[in-house]
């Protein structure tokens, strides 16, 4: 993992087997990832350097084998490893492809808007300005539209059907990979400044 220095770090982690845990002893950071749950860890690294992370948590048989490294670098030297690696596009760009591709865009509109059927019926509620909003479901509870509500709404959408809305929403649990799912995440979020009025 490559990473600037002197600027905060927000890593949003999940495991798709077991309990897993990150954990870089330079940084004096230690924090458990679990499965079918985002788990955030903020920090700034101050000093370009390489630090080895690890996995503290048994995981299984190959648990010696969870090691990496973090790469700290100072700003510039951040930005030129980034044109050279070819990272151009934002993770909000990438998940509007993948928005096209899974086909989300024919129930929610390929810029959120929501979609209709031939009747003109509204299948899906609109994506603009969803993240960090309140949502009304069907059984009269209300939730905030966070990460982990977006993440469940794609993998487990019958645990909270939106108010107003048929429970038709398919379940893409094993059909779209963990960084997929973020990427999708990421671009919903961007669509949270086209709140509307």
């Amino acid at each position: 993992m490559h990473i600037p220095t002197g600027r905060p770090i927000e890593l949003v982690m999940t495991s798709e087997d077991v309990i897993h845990d990150f954990s870089v002893p330079a940084f004096r950071i230690k924090h458990d990832v679990l499965p079918d749950r985002y788990e955030t860890l903020w920090f700034t690294v101050t000093r370009p350097g390489t630090y080895s992370l690890y996995c503290t948590q048994f995981c299984g048989l190959d648990h010696s084998k969870m090691v990496g490294e973090v790469v700290a670098l100072a700003p510039s030297e951040f930005q030129s490893w980034l044109a050279d690696n070819g990272a151009s596009a934002t993770l909000a760009a990438d998940g509007e492809i993948v928005f096209m591709r899974y086909g989300c865009s024919g129930c929610h509109g390929g810029n959120g808007t929501g979609g209709s059927d031939v009747q003109s019926t509204v299948r899906a509620p609109s994506l603009e300005g969803l993240y960090g909003s309140p949502v009304p479901l069907s059984d009269g509870s209300v939730v905030i539209a966070d990460d982990r509500y977006l993440h469940d709404s794609m993998v487990r959408p019958q645990s909270q059907i939106v108010a107003g809305y048929a429970p038709i929403m398919p379940s893409f649990a094993g059909q779209i990979g963990e960084e997929d799912l973020l990427k999708l995440i990421a671009y919903i979020k961007s669509l949270a400044s086209q709140r509307p009025e």
